[in-house]
This record gives C-alpha cells, sequence and structure tokens, in this order.
C-alpha cells in the first residue's frame, strides 16, 4: 500500500461515524449523505423558470458539466476500480451500497460541476452556497462509510476537467443552443407564462 493510499484510509478512519453515536446523529449524517443532493435539480429548474438570461445560461452550462463528468467519472470506474471501505471490512458502514468503484464520487463531481459553474458564471452566492452544501454531503458520505476522503478530491479534479472541455464548445455553440432551448421553453410552457407564473 502506498502512502496516499495510507493517508487515504487514516483520513477515512477519523471521519468515519461510530456506531456508538446517537441514533439522531446517524440520521442527520444519513439525510445529508443521501438527500441533500436534490438541492442540485431544485436549483437548476429555479434558475430556469424564473431566472434571467445570464441564470439560464449557467444552469444550461452546469448540467453539461455535470453530464460530461459523470461520463468521465465511469470512464475512470471502468479503467481503475478502487474499493469502497465496506469492501476492504475498513470502518463502519450505514448505508446500502453497490459495490462499485468509489473513485470519484459521483455526488460531489455533481455539486463541483454545478458549483464551478455558477461561480464562473459570476453567480458567486449561489456557487458558494453549493460548494458549502457539498462540503457537508462529502464529509458525510465518508462517516457513513461509503467513500473515502481522496473520492472527493478526485470528484472536484474531474469537475475541472469537465468544465475545461465544454468552455471552448459552450463559447461556439452555446448561445445557438440557449436560443433554441428558450425558444421550446416558451412553447411548452407558454400558458403559465402568459399569466406571469414563470419567466420568459
Amino acid at each position: 500500500m502506498n502512502e496516499l493510499e495510507t493517508l487515504n484510509r487514516a483520513l477515512f478512519l477519523m471521519i468515519n461515524a461510530d456506531p456508538m453515536s446517537p441514533r439522531w446523529q446517524i440520521d442527520v449524517t444519513l439525510a445529508v449523505a443521501d438527500d441533500l443532493i436534490y438541492l442540485i435539480p431544485a436549483t437548476l429548474c429555479l434558475m430556469w423558470l424564473f431566472g434571467v438570461g445570464r441564470q439560464r445560461a449557467a444552469a444550461v452550462r452546469a448540467c453539461c458539466v455535470t453530464f460530461l463528468a459523470l461520463g468521465l467519472n465511469q470512464l475512470i470506474g471502468l479503467v481503475w476500480m478502487h474499493p469502497r471501505p465496506f469492501m476492504i471490512g475498513l470502518g463502519h458502514t450505514f448505508l446500502e451500497h453497490a459495490a462499485d468503484s468509489s473513485f470519484p464520487s459521483d455526488h460531489i463531481t455533481v455539486f463541483a460541476s454545478v458549483a464551478l459553474t455558477f461561480l464562473l458564471a459570476g453567480l458567486v452566492r449561489t456557487g458558494l452556497s453549493l460548494m458549502l452544501a457539498g462540503a457537508a454531503v462529502a464529509w458525510a458520505r465518508v462517516a457513513i462509510g461509503v467513500h473515502f476522503p481522496l473520492d472527493m478530491a478526485g470528484a472536484v479534479c474531474v469537475a475541472c476537467v469537465a468544465y475545461v472541455l465544454v468552455a471552448p464548445l459552450w463559447a461556439r455553440a452555446g448561445d445557438a443552443l440557449m436560443r433554441r432551448l428558450v425558444r421550446l421553453y416558451r412553447r411548452a410552457l407558454s400558458w403559465p407564462i402568459r399569466r406571469g407564473w414563470f419567466a420568459r
């Protein structure tokens, strides 16, 4: 075992929850680990339905970055299988999870992709809020025993790579894509838009 993996396991054991912890603490940690991810689709939907052009463009670009990053995660998992803690009998696990590769974390890839895109689009408050939520999810998923700390660092790196790959494509085709999506949106939801329920 190399030094980096030794550090990874040592950090995991420092964060991993104790079975003797109060049940309410475990329940809160499980909720953060499993349910806070729904902030992402909720934020993207709200930004599209009630946002202006810049916010909508950031939401769509964040989706592009996220989908590419998750695809890269799948490729990494195929090339290099890194077992989850419970697969090697390390620590304590409080959530049932498939015995697939732990690196990188898909949850944190999603948070990092969207937060990074928002921050670089100038939506600092929303980006920072999602970054803090993502940090809480990262801690919780290690605490419940389904990820190692370096899985989270890897997820942030993948999100950065995906953003860099999407950026030139967005510069070329982003405006055209947004015009088509806005036209489709206005046709599909013309009734509530006319009544002022959603932004035009």
